[in-house]
């Protein structure tokens, strides 16, 4: 995943740009930057690895050295950026949100057109950001470069670019992530999280269309390319990626939440004595949970954070998953002898949850029922980098239909495991329960997330769930 914020003002920028991209800092873990332009000191770029520190700590320097009227700034899970590129279109910064999943043949594709070489990442991987920038130098000016390589990306790709005159700020082709744009006197901010400028004094203006291309300066918002009509916003930004006071499409994400605990508690017929939710991410859920069905809301474990800011920390899976539980410290006395119903807003690959579950009993816990704030993740995202897993096979679900089936799994198979009405649904789900030691498993279905949201099916990308684009 990735998160953004732009500034352009009439006086320097760099307050604005480094507290609003710091306000993205949970939407990224390894890589951060900061790119700005002065009129007479041309562009300044800072980029660190925040792995271990979070952005304001490794930042502190560049936001008293920096200075600029105009920037981008970025939180990344990957690669590093934003960049900095010389072209025919002249100088400019660039940072990407998205995924490329055709990168060799877009490679290929550029050196066939006389660019003669790309940086290679550690581990051999060529920056995506980079790429971009090449496609878009493909063409005559920079709005026909950006639709260009919006078109050939076999994925989703959203893009700031900074360059003298202004910032171009371009949504992905569908819509799959946001870009909302704030005013305030003599300043314009483009950002992923609509509440990443209310602290810093602008006020809402509106949310790009799917395809849109504006160019901001400290005057005006100006549309380059209008939007498109078909949109597909990942879904999962509000189970999960978005901050709990941030908005989509004008839907809240906590009220999303509450909306979606509600109708699990709906379908729900256990009766435990209390609703919890895995902090922080099933808090939410679990809270809509229990107003709707009157059992209490409790936390009967805590996640000690003054340590371990960096939810994602370290990026070792294994590692990762040891933190996860050093992390959270149980609460005895609202555990012990105790039926307990954890919501959580998925299952990847389930480790995390089984620890969490095995801790909760070790804490004398007499039952745990696990109700995951979405469906079963059968398909691996091919658009915004939602899970790290670098193969399907990582997923639970796929290691459980692979016994079954083998790896080899037809679609229309695939698609009934997806279904919770179908019989090969409810034979994964108890495996999985089996599996993981819950006491029961319920999953949210499809069709109440949907509701959960509140806008159109045909707008929402729920692919990882059903495999539908």
């Amino acid at each position: 995943m990735g998160g953004f914020f732009a500034v352009a003002s009439k006086e320097d920028c760099v307050f604005d740009l480094f507290f609003g991209t710091d306000y993205h800092s949970h939407l990224g873990t390894r890589r951060a930057g900061m790119a700005v332009y002065h009129s007479e000191k041309g562009f300044n770029r800072a980029i660190h690895n925040i792995e271990n520190s979070p952005f304001r700590t490794k930042f502190e320097n560049d936001f008293h050295e920096m200075e600029g009227n105009t920037g981008i700034g970025c939180i990344s899970d990957y690669e590093p950026q934003p960049l900095i590129v010389r072209s025919h279109h002249g100088t400019f910064a660039i940072s990407t949100v998205g995924k490329i999943n055709n990168t060799e043949e877009l490679v290929s594709e550029v050196f066939g057109k006389g660019n003669t070489h790309f940086l290679e990442m550690s581990g051999g991987d060529i920056n995506a950001t980079e790429l971009v920038a090449a496609l878009i130098n493909q063409r005559d000016n920079i709005v026909e470069g950006i639709q260009y390589a919006q078109s050939v990306i076999k994925g989703s790709m959203t893009i700031l670019l900074l360059t003298a005159k202004g910032i171009y700020a371009a949504r992905d082709a569908l819509g799959r992530t946001p870009v909302v744009i704030g005013k305030k006197d003599g300043a314009y901010c483009a950002s992923f999280e609509s509440f990443a400028y209310l602290n810093l004094g602008y006020e809402p203006v509106r949310e790009l269309g799917p395809g849109e291309i504006v160019v901001l300066t400290p005057e005006a918002v100006v549309t380059m390319a209008k939007p498109g009509t078909d949109m597909k916003i990942c879904t999962f930004l509000w189970v999960y990626y978005g901050y709990p006071s941030s908005s989509y499409e004008g839907i809240s994400v906590e009220q999303m939440r509450y909306n979606c605990g509600a109708l699990l508690a709906k379908r729900d017929d256990v009766k435990p004595d209390i609703v919890a939710g895995v902090p922080d991410s099933g808090t939410a859920h679990a809270i809509g949970y229990a107003n709707e069905s009157g059992i209490p809301f409790s936390r009967p474990f805590i996640k000690y954070t003054p340590t371990w800011p960096r939810s994602f920390m370290p990026t070792i899976q294994s590692r990762r998953n040891l933190i996860a539980k050093m992390k959270l410290i149980p609460v005895h006395d609202l555990i012990k002898d105790k039926s307990l119903l954890l919501i959580d807003d998925s299952i990847v690959r389930g480790t995390q949850l089984r620890e969490t579950t095995e801790f909760l009993y070790k804490s004398g816990a007499k039952e745990v029922h696990i109700r995951p704030a979405c469906p079963p993740l059968v398909y691996g995202c091919k658009f915004i980098n939602f899970s790290r897993s670098s193969s399907e096979m990582d997923l639970i679900t796929r290691r459980i239909i692979a016994k079954k089936e083998g790896e080899n799994v037809a679609e229309n198979v695939l698609k009934e495991y997806a279904d919770p009405d179908s019989e090969r649904y409810t034979y994964m789900n108890e495996e999985i329960r089996k599996e993981l030691n819950f006491t029961s498993l319920r999953y949210h279905r499809l069709d109440d997330l949907i509701e959960s949201v509140g806008i159109g099916r045909d707008k929402l990308c729920t692919y990882c769930w059903n495999g539908e684009e």
